[in-house]
């Protein structure tokens, strides 16, 4: 195994195998968990809407692959209720972790207390051992600037993972956005995780963003509980790869 084949492997243990597609049915769901444990190993967690989180439970038994869900997805609103109501659903139905957006807008004018109250209140009704990502869309706020401030309130008021975006955006992960999430991840004064997300389609991708997050904060960081990747279509170019197949074997749908 050279050392692209082990980059494969590895990515593929990072991966939140995700379908958010509006059509997405019950036998999506079974075809997606069906292929999250491979000859070569498994992925981190299947990513799928709240109403399919008890079957992908009842799939992925005993298989130790994670189910995450969404909250507040994609629009990123900002009635904190609602957004709250969402999560704490999440957790009851036995999601293992929940992805949240921010309310990102309020934050583009200029108003960070949304942002603050909503990442709180979903954190304060997060069960013990479950996770929180916070949603940034990175692609939205654009700016450095915004990009820097939004990972630093999602940090500060205790989110597990940051996320650059839903996957519904013009613009999803970027590597500039990741080089200032992972800056502020760095000087953090607690671990928290990354998950580039949307856009990640080859693994050769891939490849690129684990040499991002390596660089920043050393290679035995980048590992489940603290760096994720976030696609659809990923698995398949990883598994062409390691098959030595030279096409992918099926589409698949964010």
């Amino acid at each position: 195994m050279n050392d692209t084949d082990r980059l494969a492997v590895k990515t593929m243990t990072l991966l939140d195998l995700t379908n958010l597609a509006g059509d997405c049915d019950s036998e999506a769901v079974g075809r997606l968990c069906g292929r999250a444990v491979t000859p070569y190993g498994k992925v981190a967690a299947v990513c799928l809407w709240p109403r399919f989180v008890e079957e992908a439970k009842r799939h992925l038994d005993g298989t130790g692959v994670k189910v995450a869900t969404v909250a507040n997805f994609p629009q990123g609103g900002d009635d904190v209720r609602a957004a709250t109501g969402e999560v704490v659903s999440g957790y009851a139905s036995g999601a293992d972790e929940v992805d949240i957006v921010i309310p990102y807008r309020r934050l583009m004018s200029g108003d960070e207390t949304a942002v603050h109250r909503l990442v709180a209140e979903a954190v304060a009704r997060r069960p013990k051992g479950r996770r929180l990502k916070a949603i940034l869309e990175t692609g939205e706020l654009a700016s450095p600037d915004l990009i820097a401030k939004a990972s630093r309130i999602a940090i500060a008021e205790g989110a597990d993972f940051i996320k650059t975006s839903t996957g519904k955006t013009k613009v999803s992960a970027t590597y500039e956005a990741v080089k200032i999430m992972l800056g502020e991840i760095r000087v953090a004064d607690r671990p928290v995780g990354i998950k580039p997300s949307g856009g990640i389609k080859t693994l050769q991708d891939a490849i690129a963003y684990y040499d991002l997050a390596r660089n920043a904060m050393g290679i035995r960081w980048v590992k489940p509980a603290t760096f994720r990747f976030g696609a659809s279509g990923l698995l398949d170019d990883v598994l062409a790869h390691l098959d030595g197949a030279s096409a992918p074997r099926q589409d698949a749908a964010y």
